[in-house]
């Protein structure tokens, strides 16, 4: 589910930030250090969110570990609150517009949002967030690069506006199972991505619900 592995990113000099260190493993710290002694030392770890994929080698790179909130400004890089993926979500924005996104966005494919406290609708709000934003380039978690980030947030959008539209057709014309909604709007989902997507489904009918759109009780 991280793709080739979590990304690490370090940022400015004298003394440089690091961005989500990920792995502990050895070597991936070693080389952390590497980089970040060329710039002048590593002064702040920074977190995106609390997920392990992005936080386990945070303590070991002898610098304060840091998941800023909203409009905190670190080593020249401002915090914005992005949540959808989780809670506690932030991206780091540089003043020439690079955006370190975290799991926000990812360089290849789409990002998990779990159903809990109508976590789609601030998915969608943190994509908007985004696009207000002039940005030249996006620096995911995961994946490569993104070096049209105005066409890929319009991507990740539309992508869940589909799913939104593909949903309430089958809700509008009585269909109450889960299972079959799944089956149907979900259909090009592979078998072994069936529970990711089932998560995906919830936390639409959660953003429906929450919207007042949601015809009727399901079942299973």
């Amino acid at each position: 589910m991280t793709l080739e592995g979590t990304n690490t990113f370090i940022y400015g000099a004298d003394p440089c930030v690091a961005i989500d260190p990920g792995s502990d493993d050895p070597g991936h710290l070693e080389a952390i250090r590497v980089a970040a002694a060329e710039r002048g030392g590593i002064g702040t770890v920074l977190v995106t969110h609390s997920h392990a994929d992005h936080t386990t080698g945070a303590d070991q790179l002898g610098a304060p570990v840091v998941l800023a909130t909203d409009g905190e400004e670190h080593g020249g890089l401002r915090a914005a609150a992005t949540p959808g993926h989780a809670a506690d979500h932030v991206v780091y924005l540089s003043p020439d517009g690079v955006c370190f996104c975290g799991d926000l966005v990812l360089g290849l494919g789409s990002t998990i949002v779990p159903p809990g406290g109508n976590s789609l609708a601030a998915f969608m709000d943190s994509l908007a967030l985004l696009q207000a934003e002039n940005l030249t380039l996006m620096c995911p978690g995961h994946g490569p690069w993104i070096t049209d980030p105005e066409a890929k947030l319009a991507e990740y959008v539309e992508h869940r506006m589909m799913r939104e539209r593909r949903l309430l057709a089958r809700l509008d014309e009585g269909e109450n199972s889960r299972a079959a909604l799944l089956a149907v709007v979900w259909d090009d989902v592979p078998v072994e991505l069936l529970p990711m997507a089932a998560m995906a489904m919830e936390a639409h009918l959660e953003k429906l619900e929450a919207e007042g759109r949601l015809p009727f009780d399901l079942v299973e």
